[in-house]
């Protein structure tokens, strides 16, 4: 019996107009992605097709010139406009068939509804020639698998509740069974108070190295407001060998970075920031102006954060600074509402007020009006009262939205630092 040859590369096509639309993501494809590349199956291209014969076929076409391994999500209802089994049958130059199992499977589906099944779902039930129809106990659109012998084509419905259970019940076995045999490990190292160019001149001369190592190792760097995370990965048949080699890349990069480090487990800013003032059984307040809330709601987000939040105040008025706060009058004439003076007196009074261990508090022009030449656009005073009292100036670049991030984020860094949070060693 003939071998079937291994998969290496992917291609992932999403089919549907709806996903061209500004509110709607492929969040499909996410998921698949994450999936492949724990199978070791490279992917290649993500592509969003609306709902037109031509370009899908165009497009289906292409990917099977490309790659060992298609994958469509969406266009299998029952509608005229779903055309995922009609776009992969012309392709292959095979025919489509009602096939009376599936057929009866989803007319049971109806009948345990207590309606009849409308007559365009018949559709629903017509397979391609040669193909290996998949269960799909969340919906009435089967799954399907063609095998070319040199390609493999999966064709699965659009609903994630329906997409992923058949995907991990009913192909991850398929493919596991035909991967390279290689194995994808990563590392994640997450950095903050460094830009992106910082983090790049310290850690390209380390990951370049293991990029040429026996064992390579693939970098990627991402940058978002007050966040720049290094991205590690590699593939090999030794997994052991795998993971020493991403172990010892990512003990390089902590140890390089430093304490702009946070995390190289995976978790928020947030979530460490949190985490070590639970440990401590620290409890923190927050006097707000310019983010407006936006730190308490970054850290109350999290699940348990009464055991670490008290509360805070939005003092976005002098007049609130002065009345909830105790801010002096004769410092906000003498320095404004934008200074050291002032972020230092908020995060005392909340601290003071609310009867908390940590208070921090923070002031700024977020724009897009409001700034001069002495306090720009994007001038903005961070202050963390815990024991003594630190306060700096920062200056974020960016729109009102990007300032208050680029904010939330460095006045997370200073109550991390101002508490001695550790950085973890590398998780596997």
């Amino acid at each position: 019996m003939a071998v079937a040859p291994a998969i290496r590369t992917a291609e992932i096509i999403a089919v549907g107009s709806e996903l061209l639309a500004r509110q709607r993501i492929d969040t499909n494809s996410l998921f698949l992605a994450e999936r492949l590349q724990e199978l070791g199956i490279e992917l290649r291209r993500k592509h969003v097709v609306g709902d037109h014969p031509a370009e899908l076929r165009d497009t289906i076409a292409d990917a099977i010139a490309r790659v060992d391994l298609v994958i469509t999500t969406g266009g299998l209802g029952p509608t005229d406009d779903d055309l995922t089994r009609e776009a992969v049958a012309a392709v292959l130059g095979r025919r489509l068939a009602v096939d009376p199992e599936v057929l009866a499977i989803v007319a049971a589906r109806f009948e345990r509804r207590g309606v009849p099944m409308p007559s365009v779902n018949r559709r629903q039930a017509e397979v391609i020639e040669g193909a290996r129809w998949l269960p799909n106990p969340n919906g009435t659109a089967p799954g399907q698998v063609v095998d070319t012998g040199d390609r493999l084509i999966v064709l699965l419905p659009g609903p994630p509740r329906e997409m992923q259970p058949m995907f991990l019940a009913s192909v991850v076995p398929v493919l596991a069974a035909r991967a390279s045999g290689r194995q994808v490990r990563r590392r994640t190292v997450r950095t903050t108070g460094f830009s992106e160019s910082q983090v790049e001149e310290i850690a390209q001369p380390i990951y370049s190295r293991f990029a040429a190592g026996v064992v390579p190792i693939d970098t990627t760097v991402l940058a978002s407001p007050g966040l720049v995370e290094l991205h590690l990965s590699g593939a090999a048949e030794d997994v052991d060998a795998l993971e020493g080699v991403l172990d010892r890349a990512s003990a390089e990069l902590v140890a390089a970075l430093g304490d702009a480090v946070f995390t190289t487990d995976e978790r928020s800013l947030e979530e460490v920031v949190g985490a070590e003032l639970a440990a401590r059984q620290l409890m923190i307040a927050a006097a707000e102006s310019c983010t407006g809330g936006l730190l308490l709601q970054r850290l109350t987000d999290i699940p348990g954060s009464s055991a670490w939040v008290l509360g805070g105040v939005v003092a976005y008025a002098n007049a609130v600074k002065v009345e909830a706060l105790g801010v002096g009058e004769d410092t906000l004439a003498a320095h404004g509402a934008v200074s050291e003076a002032v972020a230092r007196a908020m995060a005392e009074g909340v601290r003071r007020r609310l009867g908390a261990d940590v208070g921090v508090g923070i002031t700024g022009v977020a724009g897009p009006g409001g700034g001069s030449d002495e306090k720009p656009v994007g001038t903005v005073w961070i202050a963390v009262a815990a024991g003594d009292t630190h306060a700096r100036r920062f200056l974020f670049p960016g729109d009102r939205q990007m300032i208050r991030q680029f904010a939330a984020s460095a006045a997370l860094n200073m109550v991390r630092r101002a508490i001695g949070a550790k950085v973890p060693a590398p998780d596997r």
